[in-house]
């Protein structure tokens, strides 16, 4: 990295990265026409470009809502494998919820709210909500785009929190080729190559990005493996249409262990002493997770001579996992109290799950850019559907027990287990299908120095579930249907700064019926955000300050005149905080980041005695910077030196708030040289191996990562 690039929040080729030519109108013509107010204004269209993850032309720094992203040069700088390792620095999110052993599964956090599902180029990867997630590998991804605050009124349903966009690198008519090889800590070998450029005379261009990875898991006696092979192609059917062809395929043989440890011996002390942070509960002879993923897709762009574009996408997905695992069940005193050791033996339970899922994913966006005498709108038309299918198989019983203190990771006889599982009775095999189809629209208008944004979006959500779950047939339907609406304003001073209001809603569909039979409706929140952005004029500066308040309704809680499984609508949760971002260039030379969030969660209407409560995952502060000098001159000019510190503040260790888990800071470094045409980088990091947890409850904790160091060459050629 041997120049300062000042980073603009969405590069301009993610805008326009089909890459199609069309015709302007320029607006100074509209500016001289005659305004005669008896006369109604003249209508121009003009052309209008997009991005897959808003669906707008607005830059974050134009758009009145919290908008977070992390560029490619971010990316490499930090040397990132994963999107919970890119969302490490940025406010609003706490990610790793699972600890730094549990790499499998991309799990955070926004504003106080889970998330458990990404969209890749603005399609959602589906979840099954059991095992069978994907998880799209951070090589393969140009950007990484945080929308925060509720997003349903055009994505449909979603948790309120926001969501995370991955952007995947595109074609490129410029060739471009390089080899990346990287060997590290937990035995890491890791070789992969990208590509870009025209394929052979023809006006097709392609990009093709491949990897390989295999090092140990943090966990004693797991392994974490991975092979990505992600082509893209670019037909340039016509001046106006364009066609890209697109594929990301992944093979996971091996991802780590999914297993928790008691709170007891790891975060808090015993007689007995502490857990290392590699200790495993789970067991050898039973640990695997083997996950295949294919999205083939396509993208049509076809812009009419008019200047509106028409934009049709879709994804089919086809994928499958099978896992072996063991989970706690408790402290053998809970059941045996009198036994010897019997606060060191941790009853366990074995399962297996055997789940494969089908998807089709498709969305139609018209837009178009249309004068009203002064008033520019940018119109944005849209339908979009979702359907997902997917068997799952699960089995479960229990097995032999582990000594936390004496631990034999190679005690389970996998051939006992189908008999514990035919006994245990709690066995499932069934399908779930859903279904979403939504239309939407938006407009944003621009009235001088004023920008605003008014939309909605009315979705039809289907789920049905048949077959036997848990040993009973499985019956839960939803058959909900929503509307969601969005608008906000935003005012430029001086082409600086830009304070903005905005109000936004979502939605998640909720399955099931309360004792008198009554279908439970969707859950639904509400956002007011308040805030303001600044930029400087030579773009060395830039700050975003947002305070919001979300409120979710609709959350089920225990009827309070029912039985014990009744339950009822009457659940509120309550996010306020506040979100510091900036990003700052000191020098040519150096240049940093520093973020702090404030948030102040809890459960404001249960009747589970949650009431005032705080829910776990959520700390009250955090803060994280970057410092990153790159000089021009000297011993040091061709090293770039990083230096990053994460701060996560204490959070509550159950939904009772009985503990809490204890605040911690993390530092990390990243080293790169160029020697001749080649970069050599060091990464590394929580360099002092710092010991932190994060818990579930008092019997489900997990270790975060341990001290990380990475040795990488980059060689283009």
């Amino acid at each position: 990295m041997r120049h300062r690039i000042i980073r603009h929040p969405l590069p301009l080729h993610l805008y326009f990265y089909l890459g199609l030519s069309a015709s302007i109108t320029c607006a100074a013509d509209i500016a001289h026409s005659n305004t005669d107010p008896a006369i109604l204004p003249e209508l121009v269209i003009t052309e209008t470009y997009r991005n897959t993850a808003t669906k707008s032309a607005l830059a974050p720094e134009e758009t009145p809502q919290s908008i977070s992203v992390i560029d490619n040069e971010m990316l490499q700088m930090r040397d990132v494998d994963s999107v919970n390792e890119a969302l490490r620095y940025v406010p609003g999110v706490t990610t790793e919820l699972r600890g730094g052993a549990v790499s499998r599964l991309d799990q955070f956090t926004i504003r106080g709210f889970s998330n458990y599902q990404n969209t890749y180029d603005g399609m959602p990867l589906l979840f099954n909500g059991w095992n069978l997630q994907p998880q799209v590998d951070a090589l393969a991804v140009e950007q990484v785009e945080i929308f925060k605050g509720p997003t349903s009124s055009l994505y449909g349903s979603m948790p309120p929190g926001g969501f995370v966009n991955l952007i995947s690198k595109q074609p490129s008519r410029h060739t471009y080729h390089q080899l990346n090889l990287a060997i590290g800590s937990s035995t890491l070998t890791e070789m992969s190559t990208e590509s870009r450029g025209m394929i052979l005379s023809s006006d097709l261009s392609y990009s093709l990005v491949t990897l390989v990875r295999k090092r140990d898991g943090q966990a004693l006696t797991s392994e974490e493996e991975r092979q990505v092979f992600a082509p893209s192609i670019d037909w340039p059917l016509s001046n106006n249409t364009l066609i890209n062809f697109n594929l990301y395929f992944q093979n996971d043989p091996s991802a780590g262990i999914y297993n928790s440890v008691p709170a007891a011996g790891s975060v808090l002390t015993t007689p007995y002493g502490q857990l290392e942070p590699d200790f495993y509960a789970g067991d050898a002879n039973w640990n695997t997770y083997e996950r295949r993923v294919a999205l083939p897709g396509y993208k049509v762009n076809h812009n009419f001579n008019n200047g509106w574009i028409l934009l049709h996408q879709a994804r089919y997905m086809d994928a499958n996992v099978y896992q072996e695992n063991t989970y706690s069940a408790g402290f053998l005193g809970g059941y045996y109290p009198l036994l010897p050791n019997a606060d060191q033996i941790l009853v366990r339970r074995a399962y297996l799950t055997d789940e494969t899922s089908t998807a089709w994913t498709v969305d139609n966006q018209l837009a178009g850019q249309v004068f009203t005498g002064q008033i520019e709108h940018h119109l944005l038309f849209g339908v979009d559907t979702q359907q997902l299918e997917s068997q799952i198989r699960y089995e479960d019983g229990v097995t032999v027990p582990i000594n936390l203190y004496m631990p034999n990771n190679n005690l389970v006889n996998p051939e006992a287990l189908p008999d514990a599982f035919a006994a245990s009775g709690y066995s499932s095999d069934f399908t779930l299908k859903s279904k979403q189809t939504g239309l939407y629209f938006q407009d944003q208008l621009r009235i001088n120095n004023w920008v605003m944004i008014f939309g909605g979006r009315y979705d039809r959500y289907n789920y049905k579930e048949s077959g036997r779950k848990y040993g009973v047939s499985a019956s839960n339907a939803i058959d909900q249907e929503e509307f969601s609406g969005r608008a906000g304003v935003l005012y430029e001073v001086n082409n600086r700064w830009a304070p903005y209001l905005s109000y936004a809603q979502s939605f998640e569909p909720i399955g099931g019926s309360d004792r008198n039979g009554k279908t439970f409706d969707p859950a639904w929140a509400d956002q007011w955000e308040v805030g303001t952005k600044f930029v400087s004029n030579d773009q060395r500066k830039q700050l975003t300050v947002a305070a919001f308040e979300i409120t979710k309704r609709n959350a089920l809680t225990r009827d309070p005149s029912g039985g014990p499984t009744d339950q009822i609508q009457a659940g509120e949760t309550q996010s306020r905080g506040i979100e510091l971002e900036t990003m700052f260039v000191i020098s040519d030379e150096l240049m940093g980041t520093f973020n702090y969030t404030w948030i102040d969660v809890e459960v404001t209407k249960d009747n589970y005695g949650l009431q005032g409560k705080t829910p776990i995952w959520i700390a009250r502060n955090t803060a994280n910077t970057w410092l990153q000098y790159d000089p021009f001159d000297g011993l040091l000019a061709e090293a770039s030196l990083g230096v990053g510190v994460r701060y996560i503040g204490k959070t509550q260790m159950n939904a009772l708030n009985t503990d809490t888990v204890p605040a911690y800071t993390l530092f990390d470094l990243a080293v790169s040289r160029e020697m001749g045409s080649a970069n050599v980088r060091l990464t590394a990091t929580n360099i002092t191996n710092k010991r932190y947890y994060t818990c579930y409850d008092n019997n489900n904790c997990w270790f975060g990562s341990q001290r990380s160091i990475e040795l990488g060459l980059n060689y283009p050629f």
